[in-house]
């Protein structure tokens, strides 16, 4: 049997993993606006909760992250997209989410150990790697093109650095 060379291999598994790159460039530039409501849908939530609860009470009773109050007087306490109601213990928010589709995507990208498809992002950032390594093989080292190629991937790994220590 024919042994099975990098340019094939190559070729086959970027098919093969043409639709999960899609995936995630897609959901890593939705993650990018993850600190924003850009692509998120709003939703109106009204509910009642404990009367007189102070900010950090109310912060974990509605289970928000990284809660804080805009402004708080005797009867309400204001926060971001919303307000509680001391007396009442009513509390009226607006709160946003990605559209299902987005949510599970962004999901996927954000996998660790605890989900079960950690393995897929670990195959996947292999089949990544193989595929920057195994670029080098299409060519000869000393054709044209490789040498160019070499170079190419020079100035891309100093651009990566410098944007790395930039941020």
């Amino acid at each position: 049997m024919k042994p099975i060379s990098a340019r094939i291999l190559h070729r086959y598994l970027g098919f093969f993993l043409a639709g999960i790159m899609t995936i995630y460039a897609l959901s890593g530039i939705v993650l990018i606006y993850r600190n924003t409501n850009v692509f998120k849908l709003s939703h109106q939530i009204e509910e009642t909760l404990s009367l007189n609860l102070n900010a950090d009470s109310l912060g974990k009773a509605l289970k928000m992250r990284r809660f804080k109050v805009d402004s708080e007087d005797s009867e309400f306490i204001y926060f971001k997209d919303g307000s509680y109601n001391k007396a009442s213990g009513a509390v009226s928010y607006t709160q946003f989410e990605l559209p299902v589709v987005l949510d599970k995507m962004t999901h996927l990208h954000k996998a660790t150990t605890n989900s079960p498809i950690y393995w897929l992002n670990i195959f996947f950032g292999a089949s990544l790697l193989f595929f920057a390594l195994s670029s080098f093989w299409m060519f000869l080292p000393k054709s044209k093109t490789f040498k160019t190629g070499v170079k190419v991937s020079i100035a891309g790994a100093i651009l990566a650095l410098v944007l790395i220590s930039l941020s």
